[in-house]
């Protein structure tokens, strides 16, 4: 019998989901070490451990997402809620927490080494896509029309964002946004593969930020623009750009795409261009027949 309810356990560990708060760099670790009930000494040594009890809970077919773990917002939510920052039990509430409104990554039985960069860029998208949202909501609404100018301008970026794509040549299209001065600078990376259909196949969580990203550019008339690589399957590489202009995207010429991508920003030198690749004007977005969004 004991034998028996001992296996019945096993399988029912085996369908418990499990999140793990990650430190991922030296200064978080260190930040956590000023507590008596953590009792790991060295980050490295920390990490092998944290790999090891991965690839155990892989083998025995259960589930474990990562999500990144911060000190500093592990002591306001233990002073929030009441808690001794100073127990383990506390510090499985907050990666609750975290697993359910934090950044996380799910581990696929990749090298630790390859899922840290994947966890810190998830955090970046997110925080990023946050700042964007609160700044899209701060503009309230239109007071001419009583138009929400934050959803009006998400619309309009959702729109051009598919124009965008929708008018690329085929192959897989790496896309990057910059806004300047909203009041801080952003920059959102979209990815959209190519399925075997021919449509762009995309994350939506990335979707979600760089939309939010453009929307603020537009709403605000900030300076910013939009890059598109596109890598096909066979030939060069070509790259389009367009600037924000107004309520919507200016396109670049070619020779602007080639200045912008080989000129150094930090001094204005020359940088050589890339080998295989094509600075191109980019398609036309056929924007004249788009809704035109809000202007008062």
């Amino acid at each position: 019998m004991a034998h028996t309810d001992q296996t019945m356990r096993r399988v029912l560990r085996r369908e418990i989901a499990g999140t793990i708060g990650l430190l991922t760099d030296e200064h978080d670790f260190r930040a956590m070490r000023r507590y008596r009930s953590f009792t790991f000494h060295e980050h490295a040594a920390y990490l092998r451990q944290v790999e090891a009890l991965l690839r155990a809970r892989a083998a025995e077919g259960t589930h474990t997402t990562i999500a990144l773990f911060d000190p500093e917002e592990y002591a306001e939510y233990c002073t929030t809620a009441g808690l001794d920052p100073d127990a383990p039990a506390s510090r499985t509430r907050f990666t609750a927490e975290l697993a359910t409104n934090g950044p996380t990554v799910p581990y696929e039985g990749q090298p630790l080494t390859d899922l840290l960069p994947a966890l810190v860029d998830e955090a970046v998208r997110q925080a990023t896509w946050e700042y964007a949202s609160t700044l899209l909501a701060r503009l309230g609404a239109c007071s001419t029309c009583g138009e929400d100018l934050g959803r009006a301008a998400f619309t309009r970026a959702s729109r051009l964002l598919l124009q965008v794509l929708r008018t690329a040549p085929p192959g897989n299209r790496h896309l990057v946004c910059s806004v300047s001065g909203s009041p801080e600078d952003l920059v959102s990376v979209l990815h959209a593969d190519e399925e075997i259909d021919g449509t762009p196949h995309l994350d939506e969580a990335e979707a979600l930020e760089f939309t939010s990203v453009l929307a603020l550019g537009l709403a605000t008339h900030s300076p910013g623009g939009l890059v598109m690589r596109i890598s096909p399957a066979s030939g060069p590489d070509r790259i389009h750009g367009w600037r924000l202009r107004g309520y919507g995207l200016e396109p670049l010429t070619a020779g602007e795409v080639f200045d912008a991508y080989c000129t150094d920003v930090e001094n204005g030198d020359l940088i050589s261009p890339e080998s295989n690749v094509d600075y191109c004007a980019p398609p036309d977005l056929g924007d004249d027949h788009l809704p035109p969004g809000h202007h008062h």
